[in-house]
């Protein structure tokens, strides 16, 4: 059954934070006097052009996010792909109505909890375990997709893939980003599907500016445009799949069953207040709650009164997070097999309390995890999340959006390929470690049919009559929610115009790191930070890629992390 969060439970959400502010809200506009607008934000122009294209024909936001999805699986392989998986949070403009949309991987039905262990019961190295057939779940973006598209499709699901059909048998030019990524030095660049695809004729690798021609991904596009996702859950491409995933090294056990068993899931989304806002996200697998309660926690601290120029609030930023990455590592995982306490890691009293932890300066010690009520004590968990994701924003003309991230896991995925897509490495999203000592199983623990714990938390934004105010998003494996913390902070409670905030330092504040951009933070504050036990070093993984959009007065402002080579493209409706 489709589950959605309505309209009169938002408000009802809300109404313990409007008092917070009086008066305070970025939208308050009437509809009816903003211009007719449409918008894509994503991280690569053709990607955005091809939501653009499908918009102008009609389409709606869910429409426009599958050309970019299969878009972005051409010319940003590196991160997403119809091999892999997504999360879809969606804003109805007519109905004020929030919806969500979980489309992890899913385990193999042979997976076990020892699968990444060596025969001497240790974890298997990271890097061989991301390039073995063992890493590959279901995949289930496309299936989410048409999910989606069945209720909030206009135009025809077979219309949807036109525009990179072109450009896969035409092809296209290696981007600075996807160059470097070639040439890089993690496993799957040297992958042999990953060295044979973007080799020049000679056998060198690719430059910036090479062609990249792919016909079999345009044969692929066309299967999903006349059958849907079954095209990859059953006959020849699904073969294919099964046949990649269970070579060596280390065969997996993914089956033709498997793949035809997945389903994708319509699931309420989380919503919570932040100032006079409501924040809504996908609930677990995802870690969206775990997003908000990192604003929760800031919520009640001053540190939206100080501003980005206040070093204490860089590290109140830093202690909130370090207490959500402690409760979100020890208790979150897919909810059909584990009990996720989401509502006792909201509540008011144990977020006062784990408040109370927030200091002017950072404490000597990472935290420990709380006790929120509902927890079913799981062990320690032993994940470690590469960062090989995107994240793209749609909004029609109707004012509805789709707010989408997108993922093969680490870069290029298992670095196998099948038909010119790659297939996904989830598996390695689990814990490498099924129990502790103890023998306490952790909560994201390997399991036949289950998905794994995902940092990925698509965020869509209302005020306080439930309107839309913003949708945004980021990659960055573990990272995201820091990334994403970080720009609500800077759009709602620093009222930064929201390039700006997508600009501001990164910092990933973990365990005992601080890791993240030490050169963007201006000398003095770095170093008024540092005094106060905040010393930021750089190593925190994949760069942000954060990409949004705001509905002020004046209509739509989107907006594209500049770390990337991204873009958000604002239409005017033709009069």
């Amino acid at each position: 059954m489709r589950q959605i969060t309505s309209r009169p439970r938002l408000l009802a959400i809300l109404a313990a934070a409007v008092t917070a502010i009086p008066g305070f809200c970025l939208a308050q506009t009437v509809e009816a006097e903003r211009p007719r607008q449409a918008m894509v934000a994503a991280a690569n122009p053709m990607a955005a052009e091809a939501g653009l294209a499908v918009l102008k024909r009609g389409g709606s936001a869910i429409d426009a996010a599958v050309a970019v999805q299969v878009m972005l699986g051409l010319v940003e392989p590196q991160s997403s792909g119809i091999g892999g998986g997504a999360f879809i949070m969606h804003f109805d403009a007519a109905t004020g109505e929030v919806d969500a949309y979980n489309g992890r991987e899913t385990a193999p039905a042979g997976a076990m909890p020892d699968m990444f262990l060596d025969a001497a019961g240790r974890p298997l190295p990271r890097n061989e375990a991301m390039l073995s057939g063992r890493a590959t779940g279901a995949p289930g973006a496309m299936a989410v997709m048409a999910l989606a598209h069945q209720t909030h499709g206009r135009l025809p699901w077979s219309s949807l893939f036109d525009e990179t059909i072109v450009i896969a048998e035409d092809g296209f030019d290696v981007t600075p980003r996807l160059a470097e990524h070639i040439h890089e030095t993690f496993p799957q660049a040297s992958a042999p599907d990953v060295r044979t695809y973007f080799s020049r004729a000679d056998g060198s690798p690719m430059q910036i500016g090479d062609r990249v021609i792919n016909r079999a991904y345009a044969g692929v596009l066309r299967r999903l445009a006349a059958e849907g996702p079954g095209a990859l859950q059953s006959g020849p491409i699904a073969e294919a799949i099964v046949r990649r995933t269970g070579a060596a090294p280390l065969g997996g056990t993914l089956t033709l069953e498997d793949l035809a068993a997945y389903r994708p899931q319509a699931v309420e989304p989380v919503c919570g207040p932040y100032r006079v806002y409501i924040i809504c996200v996908p609930p677990p697998p995802s870690s969206g709650a775990a997003l908000l309660q990192l604003m929760a926690l800031l919520d009640r601290t001053d540190t939206a009164e100080r501003g980005p120029d206040d070093p204490i609030a860089w590290v109140q930023f830093a202690e909130a997070s370090r207490l959500m990455y402690a409760d979100r590592d020890r208790y979150f995982g897919d909810p059909d097999y584990v009990s996720v306490p989401v509502a006792g890691l909201l509540d008011a009293d144990y977020l006062d309390d784990r408040a109370r932890q927030v200091g002017r300066r950072a404490a000597s010690r990472a935290p420990s995890h709380g006790t929120p009520e509902g927890v079913v004590a799981p062990g320690p968990d032993a994940t470690a999340e590469p960062g090989g994701t995107t994240h793209f924003v749609v909004v029609d003309f109707e004012g509805n959006v789709a707010s989408v991230t997108s993922t093969v896991e680490s870069y290029f995925g298992s670095g196998r390929m099948v038909e010119g897509f790659f297939l996904n490495n989830q598996m390695t999203d689990f814990s490498f470690r099924p129990t502790d000592a103890d023998g306490a199983p952790a909560a994201n623990v390997v399991a036949g049919g289950k998905r794994p714990r995902s940092s990925m938390s698509p965020v869509i934004v209302l005020d306080r009559e439930g309107r839309l105010v913003a949708a945004l998003g980021s990659p960055g494996g573990n990272a995201i929610l820091a990334y994403n913390g970080k720009a609500l902070l800077g759009l709602l409670g620093w009222e930064l115009p929201l390039l700006e905030a997508f600009a501001l330092p990164n910092l990933l504040a973990r365990g005992e790191n601080f890791n993240g951009e030490a050169a963007r933070f201006p000398a003095a504050l770095r170093e008024e930070m540092d005094r106060r036990g905040v010393t930021v070093r750089p190593g925190s993984g994949e760069a942000s890629g954060l990409h949004g959009v705001v509905v002020g007065p004046d209509g739509l402002t989107g907006a594209a992390d500049p770390r990337r080579e991204g873009m958000a493209i604002v239409l005017e409706a033709v009069q």
